[in-house]
């Protein structure tokens, strides 16, 4: 059997061994493994003490069983030692930007069942335009439109928005007279749990424990505990029933709509193809993958992604895409897809440790501190954008304060977008960008000038 698994990983030609792929598959878990927390509180509303309508336990079970299923894929299917799960980014964007908007064309509530449901319909339309995409080998095209410093930006801003979530969940950064401000009360339990929590965190990066941040969830749940912020359970069970939100996604009402939702599904698609071939050039390079700047089963690789994203829309969650974590198996010596794979199958051992989940769910200071760090880590792209260039900088810095400032992915990425073709074009720079650029600006300004407010 191990024979056959070495020849069909092709572990002996990438000049690995088995047992290493194994241990690697586990390292990137473990780095990776603070989705299965986040995930289920960003979609069922928790993290921001909104109710979005959607079964927090049946989340759980949904963010296991969608990675489970992609990293499987990806690792089977393109030989990439590359796991996948639901994106931090995209998340914040759909319950945040498309789930409302999602409810004011249905002319819903946010937390009513038709809005969620039209949104993951939202999720599965663009993981359908990514398989498209992927077969059609158009990748080139679209990435080509979208700058590297406006990408970089749209990463940082996130970044930014990320953290300034995670800090207003630890209580240290409030809301006073539509001010933020700093908490009045420093001595809370809740604070003391973000700053050990946080600390620990970074001092475990520090010292590139692998999993810092999983670690960092723990000793933070430990000192809940122990200052009365949680309550203790036992942490494993059966697993949780996906079914209330599992295969949910609305297929019919996406159509009539379609030119009021056209925005999102361009934005969910563009956010996953930016993810995946960010992530894949980057850790199949450090893997030793990508020889003389080809990538080896790209194609391949992309429809992973784009099925892991159809199926995580059938799971009750937003977009799956490529995890940059997965540079943690490489770095520990996984080659092969077979790390994918096992990276899968502790996903799904992680079905049943849902009672664990919910207990860390109770105390948003337990995972304040993920949010900042994951947040500090996507902040570092904004070193690539070409800050002496002001036709790329002006755009890319309305994207990077417009995330956060305006509380919308959508907004931030909006602004910056038709900016950035006006300014190209008016600074005598119009030739050095293509005809798509400018149709996405086109459209975006359609959108906020006609439709936005009409949602």
């Amino acid at each position: 059997m191990f024979a056959g698994i070495e020849k069909f990983f092709l572990i002996k030609e990438r000049n690995s061994k088995f047992i290493t792929e194994v241990a690697a598959g586990v390292t990137t878990f473990a780095a990776m493994s603070y989705i299965i927390f986040l995930q289920p509180m960003i979609m069922s509303g928790r993290l921001f003490k909104i109710d979005t309508g959607m079964d927090f336990n049946a989340l759980i079970a949904g963010t296991c069983i969608a990675s489970a299923f992609a990293s499987i894929l990806m690792g089977a299917l393109a030989n990439y030692p590359i796991a996948l799960a639901p994106g931090m980014g995209e998340n914040f964007f759909f319950v945040l930007t498309a789930l409302p908007l999602c409810a004011g064309a249905l002319g819903l509530k946010a937390g009513d069942a038709g809005a969620w449901k039209l949104a993951l319909g939202v999720v599965f339309l663009s993981g359908l335009i990514f398989l498209l995409i992927s077969f059609l080998n158009i990748r080139k095209l679209i990435l080509e439109s979208i700058s590297p410093s406006l990408k970089s930006a749209i990463v940082g801003g996130i970044g930014f928005f990320i953290a300034l979530i995670g800090l207003r969940n630890s209580g240290l950064i409030c809301i006073i007279n539509n001010n933020l401000t700093m908490a009045e009360n420093m001595k809370s339990a809740a604070i003391a749990v973000f700053f050990i929590g946080l600390v620990s965190t970074a001092v475990l990066n520090i010292y590139k424990v692998r999993g810092s941040i999983l670690w960092g969830i723990i000793i933070a749940t430990v000192s809940a505990l122990l200052l009365g912020e949680t309550s203790l359970v036992f942490p494993f069970s059966l697993p949780p029933d996906p079914s209330p939100v599992f295969a949910q996604m609305d297929l019919v009402n996406i159509w009539p709509l379609l030119y009021k939702l056209l925005p999102l599904i361009l934005i969910f698609t563009f956010m996953d193809v930016f993810d995946t071939m960010g992530t894949i050039i980057a850790v199949g390079t450090h893997a030793g993958i990508i020889k003389d700047n080809k990538l080896p089963n790209s194609e391949k690789a992309f429809a992973a992604d784009a099925c892991g994203t159809l199926f995580g829309s059938v799971c009750g969650h937003s977009t799956v895409t490529a995890f940059i974590e997965s540079a943690t198996g490489v770095e520990y010596g996984g080659k092969t897809g077979l790390t994918a794979v096992v990276t899968g199958l502790c996903f799904i051992a992680a079905l049943f440790a849902a009672p664990f989940v919910n207990m860390v769910a109770h105390c948003n200071s337990i995972t304040a501190p993920a949010l900042v760090i994951v947040g500090a880590m996507m902040i570092k792209s904004i070193s690539n954008i070409e800050w002496d260039d002001y036709s790329e900088a002006a755009p890319a810095f309305l994207i990077l304060t417009g995330i956060p400032f305006t509380y919308s992915i959508a907004d931030g990425m909006t602004i910056g977008f038709i900016a950035y073709p006006v300014i190209k074009l008016l600074g005598g720079k119009g030739r050095q960008i293509g005809w798509l650029t400018y149709l996405i600006g086109v459209i975006l300004l359609l959108y906020l000038l006609f439709i936005r407010n009409t949602i």
